[in-house]
């Protein structure tokens, strides 16, 4: 802990005052003797409050609280802790040295504080980009009672956290799969059209039993109706494919539709696993970056994690012919691949249209594209000028290119979701559990 001892401006005008009062005794004698007096009281004062102040040696404690880690584009709580050794009540200013990935430079909090008293100071931080981010030291100006003399408290508190995709967001979703409550966050709610073929035990019959699924030689031996129980097939394999291309470069409330991407790939895979069903991920710009083979294992989350924070990118131009070539020899059994890409125009997607019929071939292929939400807002205006009527016809045009591209995906039997980057989680989940009832995986 370092301390430096700071003088208020006060001082300095009081001090001034006197040295103008020295000037001027020379022309009036008598403003000799108010002078020297102002200075002797002024010393008295600076004297008292600089003992006050540095009577304890450790006259206020700080400490800062939190994580190893971060949730990206989520509210992280950090908390300081800060305690008051002196018998009097102090008014404090903290600085907390923040990662520059925040740009905050005018970070300060005022805390008064009474003798012996602790606080706790929170505040709440929203990165928006993964990586390591590093804190620095805590400052605590302390002000003395009379408020003539502040010190100046210094602790050293460097440390690194890493910014991981939505973890939070991860949890919620997870909290509610497992009680079986997905429809609390907006997941709907889809009527099963039959039942799935994997049996999964004979029980007595309960009142909304399909009464179809009553086993009569089961029954015949029991004094009560049994009937077959049946469960969603497990063990399916689930792959999140990330295009990390140019055109998931573009921002949407501070974060990238790639960081979209991931936090929804984190989302699905937990989704996923909770459901009995195998995880795994592909990352892919001009080459095929990450490879996680679907697993259902217990430390396969961890994997999916770790796969997903360190992704870096140079936003070049996808290659899907590339991503074909790996998918065709290294996924064998048929799966359900869920593509997070981005389609500015019909004939961009033309043109990676025949690698995405190949893959469709073997898998069930899921597209995931954006919605243009400027070109939405653009489109919703009344324009007054001509200016505004032709920039209006042009955000038309682009948004019925959008819904054309899922007719023409549509056309050649490839499920597609057209969505707002604050939607993609819930419509991505949604689909999922959609196609798992169906029995289309």
């Amino acid at each position: 802990m370092h301390k430096t001892l700071y003088f208020n401006k006060i001082v300095y005008y009081i001090a001034g005052a006197g040295a103008v009062l020295y000037v001027v005794s020379y022309f009036v004698p008598s403003f000799y003797r108010v002078a020297g007096l102002l200075l002797l009281l002024l010393a008295i004062a600076l004297l008292v409050d600089f003992l006050l102040l540095y009577i304890k040696r450790d006259g206020v404690v700080a400490e800062r609280i939190a994580g190893d880690r971060f949730s990206i584009g989520d509210e992280n709580k950090v908390v300081i802790s800060l305690k008051n050794n002196y018998g009097f009540t102090v008014r404090t200013g903290i600085i907390d040295e923040l990662p520059v990935q925040f740009q905050d430079r005018d970070w300060l909090r005022k805390v008064e504080m009474k003798g012996g008293e602790q606080h706790l100071l929170t505040y709440q931080l929203r990165p928006v980009s993964r990586g390591e981010y590093e804190f620095n030291d805590i400052n605590v100006y302390v002000h003395a009672p009379l408020r003539l003399v502040k010190r100046r408290f210094i602790f050293p508190a460097q440390q690194v956290v890493k910014v991981y995709p939505s973890y939070m967001q991860m949890r919620r979703y997870q909290l509610l799969a497992v009680s079986n409550r997905l429809q609390d966050a907006g997941v709907k709610k889809i009527r099963k059209i039959g039942h799935s073929m994997e049996f999964e035990q004979i029980k007595e019959y309960v009142r909304g039993d399909d009464y179809r699924t009553i086993n009569w030689k089961a029954t015949a031996r029991k004094p009560e109706l049994m009937v077959n129980s049946y469960t969603d097939e497990r063990s399916q394999q689930i792959y999140c494919l990330i295009n990390k291309g140019r055109v998931m470069k573009m921002p949407f409330n501070g974060l990238t539709l790639l960081d979209y991407a991931i936090n929804a790939s984190l989302v699905l895979s937990n989704v996923a696993l909770v459901k009995q069903d195998r995880a795994g991920i592909i990352t892919f710009e001009k080459n095929i970056d990450g490879f996680l083979q679907a697993d259902k294992k217990p430390t396969q989350m961890n994997l999916v994690l770790e796969t997903l924070y360190k992704q870096k990118t140079d936003f070049l131009e996808p290659d899907f012919e590339k991503l074909y070539s790996v998918i065709r020899n290294r996924i064998t059994n048929r799966s359900l691949l869920v593509l997070f890409t981005n389609f500015e125009s019909l004939e961009s997607l033309q043109r990676e249209l025949p690698a995405l019929q190949k893959m469709a071939k073997y898998h069930l292929l899921l597209v995931v594209f954006f919605e243009n939400t400027e070109l939405k807002q653009l489109t919703d205006d009344s324009p007054a000028t001509m200016e505004g009527i032709y920039i209006k016809t042009i955000a038309e045009k682009f948004a019925y290119d959008k819904r054309q591209m899922v007719k023409e995906l549509h056309k050649y039997g490839i499920p597609s979701i057209l969505t707002t980057p604050e939607s993609l989680t819930v419509n991505t989940i949604n689909k999922y559990l959609e196609l798992k009832t169906r029995m289309s995986i």
